[in-house]
This record gives structure tokens, sequence and C-alpha cells, in this order.
């Protein structure tokens, strides 16, 4: 008989943090339980750039970006969930009952939801959508705190949205104990303003509620959770953690005692909820976890960012580049970058014009793809306060594009970034004797063929044609 799977999927995780994690916290639940687990470091097979929605998507689907070509969110996937679709819709097209809470790509929301115990799409979602339709409150609200605390945390409340939340909290399951805990955040954010970055990983924490509610209502065949804290914490704080990592060390001593623990307690949130997951699968051993992070992280410089350059204006730039209202949308993105559609057969003409925009003497870096589709890469730090932009030859300013040289609250860049090695690890209740360490390394190609074999359901044919790991049976 198949065995029921969690998928988990712990962004960007490396073994590297796991292991210090387990050192610093060795009562916690991670490390209680991660020597019962299979453990596989595992390596993305994307090439170029790697970015989070390349590589969950590879994992999803089981080819590399090379054959799915998806570079940016917001990207139209129609013809791409054709081609090439991902498991919890091959699973669902077999019968087999599935969930899905904040897995990348996975907006719009299928048409067909018969096989659906609950979907409730990505943090960058065009719209609020969810299955069941209690859950829309919460992703109304999520979606909003998302947008506006991509790089600085925002200190405002969306209390409309937030009033829908609050009354529907007993049907989402968010518990007590959460509401006390963020209680707590609020209250200590008052004397310590700098902890105001963790609001992030409330985010993450209220979202596991709700998956968890959903999961214990309707215990569907396969289900997944994402949750992104733990890689926004490694991004920014891996220099405050690790200061010996990096040959120069341009943060202050200061800078690095405030935000050193910042990477523990993303961690210690994690670990509460990954001890949830295993706690549930004891109970119904049935099921399997899988925690995944589709790659990991490393350091990179450790350099402070004063500044960042950011699109505040959509409308304002896109009439500067031609565009009247109603010749573009905006599509969801993570902020430096700037995503946006315009009608195909404009679509060079738009991209001719922005080869005409340069910021601080450079052309702007922007990629193209299907159906009208560019994303904008912004984000130039710590330009001079003389910096300014041309378009078409002439000099502008800034502000006149739309644009906000904005200051960055905790002063951090990317001192951590992706690198190709990731982990697995599978936890089954039904064998708790303990297992080597992570020595065997596989593709995150392997993943989807091999769950799908566990359901008894044919890997197609541009998948790798068998599953190469040894799972539970």
């Amino acid at each position: 008989m198949a065995r029921k799977i969690i998928l988990f999927e712990l962004n960007e995780v490396p073994n590297r943090i796991v292991e210090e994690y387990c050192r610093w916290q060795p009562d916690s639940a991670f490390a209680r339980q991660l020597a019962v687990c299979l453990r596989y470091e595992t390596v993305t097979e994307d090439i170029g750039n790697l970015s989070p929605w390349t590589t969950w998507p590879s994992l999803h689907r089981g080819v590399s970006n090379a054959q799915h070509q998806l570079s940016d969110f917001g990207q139209n996937t129609a013809e791409l969930d054709t081609a090439y679709p991902p498991l919890w819709s091959l699973l669902a097209r077999h019968g087999v009952p599935v969930g899905v809470c904040g897995s990348l790509h996975t907006y719009p929301m299928p048409a067909d939801l018969t096989s659906y115990a609950f979907y409730l799409p990505d943090t960058f979602a065009a719209g609020a959508e969810c299955f069941p339709a209690v859950l829309e409150s919460f992703q109304e609200f999520n979606l909003i705190m998302a947008r506006e605390s991509a790089r600085n945390v925002s200190t405002r409340v969306p209390w409309a949205a937030a009033l829908r939340l609050l009354a529907n909290i007993p049907g989402l399951g968010i518990k007590p104990a959460t509401l006390l805990d963020l209680g707590q955040q609020l209250m200590a954010e008052r004397g310590a303003p700098e902890r105001r970055v963790r609001r992030r990983t409330y985010q993450s924490v209220l979202a596991f509620d709700v998956f968890m509610q959903q999961l214990a209502r309707t215990e569907p065949a396969f289900a997944t959770f994402f949750t992104n804290h733990v890689a926004s914490s490694m991004h920014r704080y891996w220099a405050a953690t690790f200061p010996g990592d990096y040959d120069t060390m341009e943060f202050t001593p200061e800078w690095i005692a405030t935000y050193g623990d910042e990477i523990r307690f993303a961690m210690d949130k994690a670990s509460a909820m990954i001890g949830r997951v295993l706690q549930f699968a004891d109970r119904h051993p049935e099921y399997t976890v899988w925690i995944a992070t589709s790659m990991g992280q490393e350091a990179t410089i450790a350099q402070p960012v004063e500044t960042q350059l950011y699109v505040t204006d959509p409308g304002r730039l896109m009439a500067a580049l031609g565009f009247t209202a109603g010749e573009w949308e905006p599509r969801p993105a993570m902020l430096p970058q700037f995503n946006v559609v315009v009608s195909p057969e404009r679509q060079h003409a738009f991209t001719d014009r922005l080869s005409q925009l340069r910021i601080a003497g450079d052309p702007l870096v922007f990629r193209v793809a299907a159906a009208g589709f560019v994303s904008l890469d912004f984000g130039h730090y710590n330009l001079a306060p003389t910096a300014h932009a041309e378009l078409d030859g002439d000099t502008t300013s800034f502000a006149a594009l739309g644009l906000s040289n904005t200051e960055i609250q905790d002063k951090s860049g990317t001192c951590a970034y992706h690198i190709p090695q990731g982990c697995l690890f599978i936890y089954d209740p039904r064998d708790k004797a303990a297992k080597t360490g992570a020595t065997q390394q596989v593709s995150t190609l392997d993943i989807a063929p091999t769950i799908l074999q566990n359901f008894g359901v044919a890997a197609p044919g541009f998948m790798h044609p068998a599953a190469r790991l040894g799972v539970p049976g």
C-alpha cells in the first residue's frame, strides 16, 4: 500500500546550517529526530543563476530549468503546466488526494479541484483565491504583509484585512499559543525595534498553523508546505552568525551582535514546525515526512547595504517608457525585481525602450519570456547621492522614473547566496532505527519520480526513467 507523504519545503537551508543548529540546540525537535531520518545531500541540475523560482519547479516537475524555462515569478505557466506538470497536478489527475500550501508557482489555482483537499497558493500570488474559501482571509493578509515587508519590514497594519483574518481565526486553525507568541514579539519590538525583522518569520508561523489544521482535517495522501523564513534570514544575517567565513568584514561589531541570533531564531521556528509534523506522522504512521530544501546557501561578501534602488511608482516608470495604464499589468516579484506584462505585439518595443535606460551609467538588466512577460533587475545598492538615470541619452532623476533610492533598515546585504547543494531528510514513523549521516548525493530531479512511484503513478517520459532514491515502502 502506498505511503502518504508530507513534503516540507524548507527553502535553501544547507547541511551546514542543519549541523550547526543541532549543535546550538541539541534538545530541539530537529536535532532529536534527525538521527532516525534517511539523509541525502541534494544537488540541483539547474544552470545559470540559481534562484528558488527555478530550483523548486525543477524539483516539482523533474526537469531542470533548461527544459522548464521558468526564470521569474509571475510568468504564465499554462503551457508549461501542460508540457511539464508539477507533482500535485500529476497526482490529482490520477485521483490521489492532494493538499498544497505555499509551494512556489501555484497561482492561479487549478480549474478542477476535485482531487484537492486544500489549496493555498504561494505568497507571490496575484489574488487571494484559495480552497476552501475560509483560507482566503488569511491569504489576503499574507499577501499584503509579504509585499509591504519584502525588504524593509513595514510597521503598518492593514486593519481591514487583519480584522477579516481575526474573525476567521477559529476556522483557520491559528493556535492561541501562536497569537500569544506573536503578541510577545510585538511587545518586544517596543524596546528593541531591530527585532521587527522577525515579523517575516511569523508569517510562516501563522501559515503553518493553517496548514496543520487542513492536514489534520483532510488527511490527503500528498501534501506540501513551503517556508522561506530561514532562507530570508540566511541571506541577510549569515555574516552576523558566521563572521569568520569572510576574508573581509565590513560590518561593525555592533551589527554582528545585534543580528547574530537571527538565523538561530528562524531555525527555532522551523524546528518547532518540523516537530509538529513529525508528531502528526507518529499519530498517523501511514505518512512519511520529506524535508527538502531544493538548494542551499553559503557566504558571499560582508558588505553593509545603506541604500537600494526600487520601483516605487510603477505607473510613472511605465509612462516614462511610453506605456499608458491600459497597456501593461504588473506581476508579482521578489524585490528588487519588477515584473510586468505588456501586449506581446508591443513586447519588442518595450525592450527597445528598456535598452535605452541606464542606471548610474550602466544598462539595466532585464529578461524576456513568452506572452509579453518582462522582468527588470533593479536593486542597485549604495549609489552615490549624485547618481541618476539616463533615458534616450537624457539625464533624469530617479523620482521622475518612479524609482526610489531607499534606505535599508538593517543595513543587511546578500551576505549569503545560493549554491547547488541542499538537503533531503525522510522520516518514517515505522522505522526509528538510527541512520547513517548525509553521505549519499542525489539530484533534486530524482524526487518527483520517486514520489510518483510511491503512489503507483508512472513518471512521464520527460522525467528520469526510474527513481533512484531508497525510500520507505
